[in-house]
């Protein structure tokens, strides 16, 4: 069964890139966390494994993991830009507090019906969506 080493490995190589170390230290890194990460929970974890790693070097390879689909990049309203791991992951969609950034992964089975519903409407062919609903958490709420 491929895995992500696998699949990454095979992407890099259809470009012509190599397989390095430090490739592969970031993707075990990031995928040793769970939800949306930040770029600087990332950076901090990898200097602790490799203290000399270039942020140039983490970022290209985060681009490169989100070309091949392993990861998706969020920028969702505090302007932070967060990363998300893809595979085998199920679809979902975002709850987004303002206040204090936090997000809420959730899926639900009439929201994806209602959706498939109004593309029959229209005759639309769905390809891909993803929903981010803006607010205050019940903890900032407080």
């Amino acid at each position: 069964m491929l895995n992500e080493f696998d699949l990454f490995k095979d992407f890099l190589r259809q470009q012509n890139l190599r397989w390095t170390p430090q490739r592969k230290m970031i993707l075990e890194v990031f995928l040793s966390f769970e939800g949306h990460v930040e770029i600087e929970s990332l950076k901090n974890k990898i200097r602790l494994h490799q203290p000399d790693l270039g942020i140039a070097t983490l970022y290209r390879t985060l681009k490169l993991l989100t070309d091949c689909g392993l990861v998706e990049a969020h920028s969702f309203q505090n302007g932070k830009k967060t990363y998300e791991r893809m595979f085998h992951v199920r679809h979902h969609d975002h709850l987004i507090c303002t206040c204090c950034g936090e997000t809420i992964e959730f899926e639900h089975p009439l929201i994806e019906k209602y959706q498939l519903q109004i593309c029959e409407q229209y005759g639309f062919t769905l390809k891909n969506h993803k929903m981010e609903l803006f607010g205050i958490c019940r903890n900032c709420l407080k």
